[in-house]
Protein backbone atom coordinates (compact mmCIF):
# COMPACT_ATOMS: atom_id res chain seq x y z
CA UNK A 1 0.00 0.00 0.00
CA UNK A 2 0.86 3.60 -0.68
CA UNK A 3 2.58 5.44 1.78
CA UNK A 4 -0.36 8.28 0.94
CA UNK A 5 -3.27 5.34 0.83
CA UNK A 6 -1.92 4.38 4.30
CA UNK A 7 -1.65 7.65 5.70
CA UNK A 8 -4.99 8.86 4.80
CA UNK A 9 -6.57 5.75 5.80
CA UNK A 10 -5.57 6.11 9.17
CA UNK A 11 -6.55 9.99 9.38
CA UNK A 12 -10.02 8.62 8.62
CA UNK A 13 -9.72 5.92 11.17
CA UNK A 14 -8.52 8.47 14.16
CA UNK A 15 -11.53 11.36 12.50
CA UNK A 16 -13.82 8.49 13.18
CA UNK A 17 -12.62 7.34 16.22
CA UNK A 18 -12.86 11.36 17.27
CA UNK A 19 -16.02 11.28 16.70
CA UNK A 20 -17.18 8.88 18.33
CA UNK A 21 -15.70 9.87 21.65
CA UNK A 22 -17.01 13.54 21.09
CA UNK A 23 -20.73 11.73 20.67
CA UNK A 24 -20.26 9.65 23.79
CA UNK A 25 -19.58 12.52 25.74
CA UNK A 26 -22.38 14.72 24.20
CA UNK A 27 -20.72 17.24 22.00
CA UNK A 28 -20.02 17.78 18.38
CA UNK A 29 -16.43 16.88 16.83
CA UNK A 30 -15.98 20.14 14.96
CA UNK A 31 -15.03 21.88 18.89
CA UNK A 32 -12.59 18.75 18.39
CA UNK A 33 -8.93 20.48 16.58
CA UNK A 34 -6.87 17.59 15.64
CA UNK A 35 -3.21 18.35 16.30
CA UNK A 36 -0.82 15.96 13.95
CA UNK A 37 2.46 15.68 15.43
CA UNK A 38 5.13 15.02 12.74
CA UNK A 39 7.79 14.44 15.18
CA UNK A 40 9.20 11.00 14.36
CA UNK A 41 8.00 11.49 10.46
CA UNK A 42 10.02 12.59 6.95
CA UNK A 43 8.79 15.03 4.79
CA UNK A 44 7.50 12.58 2.31
CA UNK A 45 4.65 11.53 5.47
CA UNK A 46 3.84 14.97 6.38
CA UNK A 47 2.94 15.36 2.94
CA UNK A 48 0.57 13.31 2.78
CA UNK A 49 -0.48 13.84 6.19
CA UNK A 50 -1.68 17.30 4.57
CA UNK A 51 -3.00 15.88 1.62
CA UNK A 52 -5.42 13.76 3.92
CA UNK A 53 -6.66 17.07 5.30
CA UNK A 54 -4.35 17.97 8.54
CA UNK A 55 -2.96 20.91 8.27
CA UNK A 56 -2.47 21.81 11.87
CA UNK A 57 0.97 20.23 12.88
CA UNK A 58 2.37 19.86 15.65
CA UNK A 59 6.23 19.67 16.81
CA UNK A 60 8.21 19.21 19.69
CA UNK A 61 11.70 20.23 19.05
CA UNK A 62 12.16 23.81 17.97
CA UNK A 63 15.26 23.54 15.60
CA UNK A 64 12.85 20.47 13.61
CA UNK A 65 10.29 23.15 13.48
CA UNK A 66 12.50 25.41 11.80
CA UNK A 67 13.88 23.02 9.30
CA UNK A 68 10.62 21.86 8.31
CA UNK A 69 8.58 25.08 8.39
CA UNK A 70 11.74 26.01 5.72
CA UNK A 71 11.32 22.27 3.71
CA UNK A 72 7.49 22.74 3.49
CA UNK A 73 6.98 26.36 2.83
CA UNK A 74 5.10 25.48 0.08
CA UNK A 75 2.19 23.68 2.00
CA UNK A 76 -0.95 25.35 3.78
CA UNK A 77 -0.17 24.33 7.00
CA UNK A 78 -0.24 25.95 10.47
CA UNK A 79 2.65 25.04 12.90
CA UNK A 80 1.98 24.60 16.76
CA UNK A 81 5.04 24.37 19.00
CA UNK A 82 4.28 21.01 21.58
CA UNK A 83 7.29 20.36 23.25
CA UNK A 84 9.70 22.44 25.36
CA UNK A 85 11.57 25.61 24.10
CA UNK A 86 14.23 27.63 25.58
CA UNK A 87 14.50 31.51 25.81
CA UNK A 88 17.01 31.62 23.44
CA UNK A 89 14.99 30.39 20.92
CA UNK A 90 12.16 32.25 21.49
CA UNK A 91 13.02 34.46 18.71
CA UNK A 92 13.26 31.83 16.35
CA UNK A 93 10.59 30.15 16.52
CA UNK A 94 7.63 32.80 17.15
CA UNK A 95 7.30 33.70 13.79
CA UNK A 96 6.94 30.28 12.45
CA UNK A 97 4.36 29.27 14.84
CA UNK A 98 0.11 29.95 15.32
CA UNK A 99 0.38 28.95 18.88
CA UNK A 100 2.80 27.70 21.93
CA UNK A 101 1.09 25.20 23.18
CA UNK A 102 3.88 24.46 26.46
CA UNK A 103 4.27 28.19 27.75
CA UNK A 104 5.47 26.47 30.90
CA UNK A 105 7.16 28.67 33.14
CA UNK A 106 6.65 32.88 34.06
CA UNK A 107 10.25 33.27 32.75
CA UNK A 108 9.46 31.77 29.14
CA UNK A 109 6.51 33.35 28.63
CA UNK A 110 8.04 36.96 29.45
CA UNK A 111 10.60 36.10 26.85
CA UNK A 112 7.57 35.11 24.23
CA UNK A 113 5.81 38.46 25.55
CA UNK A 114 8.69 40.14 24.40
CA UNK A 115 10.05 38.72 21.68
CA UNK A 116 6.40 39.49 20.72
CA UNK A 117 6.45 42.97 21.01
CA UNK A 118 9.24 43.38 18.73
CA UNK A 119 7.49 41.78 16.17
CA UNK A 120 4.44 43.97 16.33
CA UNK A 121 2.14 40.53 16.58
CA UNK A 122 0.15 38.71 19.62
CA UNK A 123 1.54 35.61 20.81
CA UNK A 124 -1.07 33.09 21.45
CA UNK A 125 -0.09 30.49 23.81
CA UNK A 126 -1.57 27.67 26.37
CA UNK A 127 -0.19 26.87 29.75
CA UNK A 128 0.91 24.24 30.14
CA UNK A 129 0.27 22.16 33.74
CA UNK A 130 2.30 19.58 35.11
CA UNK A 131 -1.01 17.63 36.68
CA UNK A 132 1.05 14.21 37.11
CA UNK A 133 3.44 15.71 39.30
CA UNK A 134 6.34 14.40 37.53
CA UNK A 135 9.43 15.27 38.02
CA UNK A 136 10.52 14.84 34.45
CA UNK A 137 7.81 16.54 33.44
CA UNK A 138 7.48 20.90 32.56
CA UNK A 139 4.80 22.97 33.65
CA UNK A 140 3.20 25.01 36.36
CA UNK A 141 2.23 23.19 39.55
CA UNK A 142 -1.84 23.70 39.52
CA UNK A 143 -1.32 25.57 42.97
CA UNK A 144 1.12 27.78 41.32
CA UNK A 145 -0.20 28.27 38.24
CA UNK A 146 -3.44 29.46 40.52
CA UNK A 147 -1.20 32.58 42.01
CA UNK A 148 0.11 32.82 38.06
CA UNK A 149 -2.72 34.12 36.61
CA UNK A 150 -2.96 37.38 38.49
CA UNK A 151 0.81 38.66 36.93
CA UNK A 152 -0.75 37.95 33.20
CA UNK A 153 -2.42 41.51 32.89
CA UNK A 154 1.12 42.91 33.24
CA UNK A 155 1.79 41.06 29.44
CA UNK A 156 0.65 42.83 26.46
CA UNK A 157 1.23 40.67 23.65
CA UNK A 158 0.63 37.01 25.10
CA UNK A 159 -2.71 35.60 24.16
CA UNK A 160 -3.58 32.92 26.86
CA UNK A 161 -6.33 30.46 25.27
CA UNK A 162 -6.19 27.73 27.50
CA UNK A 163 -4.39 25.02 29.39
CA UNK A 164 -1.96 21.88 27.92
CA UNK A 165 -0.91 18.97 29.68
CA UNK A 166 0.72 15.62 29.09
CA UNK A 167 -0.90 12.55 30.92
CA UNK A 168 1.77 10.48 33.45
CA UNK A 169 4.23 7.74 31.92
CA UNK A 170 3.08 4.12 32.69
CA UNK A 171 0.02 5.40 34.69
CA UNK A 172 -2.83 3.45 32.63
CA UNK A 173 -5.97 4.42 31.16
CA UNK A 174 -7.84 5.19 34.81
CA UNK A 175 -4.67 7.33 35.72
CA UNK A 176 -5.21 9.56 32.43
CA UNK A 177 -8.57 9.88 32.90
CA UNK A 178 -8.06 11.17 36.36
CA UNK A 179 -5.19 13.57 35.53
CA UNK A 180 -6.91 14.94 32.36
CA UNK A 181 -10.33 15.37 34.31
CA UNK A 182 -8.08 17.40 36.43
CA UNK A 183 -7.19 19.74 34.05
CA UNK A 184 -10.33 20.52 33.12
CA UNK A 185 -11.59 20.96 36.90
CA UNK A 186 -8.74 23.18 36.91
CA UNK A 187 -9.65 25.46 34.30
CA UNK A 188 -13.05 25.56 35.88
CA UNK A 189 -11.88 26.92 38.71
CA UNK A 190 -9.45 29.61 37.47
CA UNK A 191 -12.46 30.65 35.65
CA UNK A 192 -14.28 31.96 38.01
CA UNK A 193 -11.20 34.67 38.98
CA UNK A 194 -9.99 34.83 35.34
CA UNK A 195 -7.90 38.51 34.75
CA UNK A 196 -9.41 40.33 32.03
CA UNK A 197 -7.94 39.22 28.56
CA UNK A 198 -6.73 35.52 29.94
CA UNK A 199 -9.55 32.99 28.29
CA UNK A 200 -9.66 29.83 29.10
CA UNK A 201 -11.37 28.05 26.15
CA UNK A 202 -8.82 25.52 24.87
CA UNK A 203 -8.10 22.00 26.58
CA UNK A 204 -4.87 20.55 24.71
CA UNK A 205 -4.71 16.81 26.45
CA UNK A 206 -4.86 13.32 24.77
CA UNK A 207 -2.00 11.81 22.63
CA UNK A 208 -2.32 8.21 20.35
CA UNK A 209 -3.09 6.04 23.14
CA UNK A 210 -5.05 8.63 25.17
CA UNK A 211 -7.01 10.73 22.94
CA UNK A 212 -10.79 9.39 23.30
CA UNK A 213 -10.36 9.30 26.79
CA UNK A 214 -9.26 13.37 26.81
CA UNK A 215 -12.32 13.60 24.60
CA UNK A 216 -14.27 12.42 27.01
CA UNK A 217 -12.85 14.54 29.88
CA UNK A 218 -13.42 17.99 27.83
CA UNK A 219 -10.27 18.17 25.47
CA UNK A 220 -11.00 20.32 22.85
CA UNK A 221 -7.15 19.62 21.34
CA UNK A 222 -5.66 16.17 20.71
CA UNK A 223 -1.77 16.25 19.91
CA UNK A 224 -1.59 12.51 17.42
CA UNK A 225 1.03 11.05 16.03
CA UNK A 226 1.72 7.31 15.58
CA UNK A 227 -1.89 6.66 15.00
CA UNK A 228 -1.64 8.57 11.85
CA UNK A 229 1.41 7.33 10.81
CA UNK A 230 0.76 3.37 11.51
CA UNK A 231 1.49 0.56 9.27
CA UNK A 232 3.89 2.55 6.81
CA UNK A 233 6.86 -0.62 7.31
CA UNK A 234 4.61 -3.07 6.28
Amino acid sequence: MEIAERIAENVACVRGRIAAAASASGRSPEGIALVAVTKYVGPEEIRAVVAAGCTLLGESRPQQLWDRAAALADLPVRWHLIGHLQRNKVRRTLPLVEMVQSADSPRLIAAIDEAAGELGRAAPILLEVNVSGEDAKHGFAPDELMRYLGNLPGLRNVEVRGLMCMAGLGGGAEAARREFASLRELRDRLRKDCPPGVQLDELSMGMSGDYEIAIREGATMVRVGSALFEGLTE
